[in-house]
Formats: structure tokens, sequence, C-alpha cells
């Protein structure tokens, strides 16, 4: 077992039940306390931009579909609430990173571009934000990078069955 904080639980937790089965804890737990540390560090190259990864995030989904999209399909790209994906949209039209178009058919439904900044923006961040994960992943190996990668996966595609992708 590794020495990390969900270690000392887990022994913790063993000291005082001792027929206790904690390894979901020890999964879980580990994965739970990775994100946390990960949301701590904020994304560096992000941050100096002055996005958050869930702006961030928009901006990707626009630029990967190269096309428009409405809020509704910006919601189910980045897991998000459709009041999340508006109060995003927002921050980012007024810093002139994305436009918003009507539809011509139905008023009610707007259509997401990137703006040539926004454009310009992601081109840029985006291999600085890949380098900036690199460097957190460093401690790791390449077959153990490939490795979690394949089991993360795995653990993901089982919770999105069965939990149906939980919104954030």
């Amino acid at each position: 077992m590794t020495d990390d904080i969900v270690a000392s639980v887990v022994r913790q937790w063993q000291a005082v039940n001792p027929g206790l089965d904690t390894g979901p804890m020890e999964i879980i737990g580990r994965i739970n306390r990775c994100a946390a540390l990960l949301q701590q560090a904020e994304d560096a190259p992000l941050r100096s931009a002055g996005l958050t990864r869930a702006e961030f995030d928009l901006l990707g989904a626009v630029r990967r579909t190269d096309r428009e999209l409405t809020p509704g399909e910006l919601a189910r790209e980045t897991f998000s609430s459709g009041a999340a994906v508006t109060k995003r949209l927002r921050a980012l039209q007024d810093r002139a990173l994305v436009e918003r178009r009507g539809d011509d058919r139905d008023r009610r439904v707007a259509h997401v571009r990137l703006t040539d900044e926004g454009r310009a923006l992601v081109d840029r961040l985006l291999p600085e934000q890949l380098a900036y994960e690199r460097t957190v992943l460093a401690g790791l190996d390449e077959g153990a990078r490939d490795e979690l990668g394949i089991r993360l996966g795995e653990l993901l595609v089982q919770l999105e069955g069965r939990l149906g992708g939980a919104r954030r």
C-alpha cells in the first residue's frame, strides 16, 4: 500500500474495524483526492489566460466540433447544466471569445460560435495546457500512464452506463 493520505485513512478504519472492506475507499478516495488537488492547481495556463477549466471546456467543445453549437449541445458536450452553460457563455461573450446568433426558424434557439479571438486563444492555449498536464503526470512512466488511462476509461464507461453521466 502506498503511503498517501488515503492509506492513512484506511489504516485508521482498519484499526477501529478490522473486518471492514476498505477496497472501494482506496480507489474512490484516491480518485477524489486527485481531482481535488488538480482543481486546486487550477490549470496554470488557463488561469494565466483568465479562464476557468469549465470555460475552456466550452471553448474547446466549439473548436473541436468545428461548427456552431446550441447551448443545449454545449451542455451535453461538457457535462454541464444549462444554467452553468448560460453563465459561462455570458462571460465568454463579454470577453468577445464567442458570439451567439438566433436561429432563423426558431427564435428560442441560439447558435454559438467562436470569434477569431476565441479560436486563436484555444489554438494557443491547448498545447500549453497539454504540456502542463504532461508535467502533472510526469511522475508516472509511459506504461503506467497508459494503464491508468485504460483503467479509468473502463471505470468511466461503467459509471456513465449506471449513473447516466452526472452533470456538473
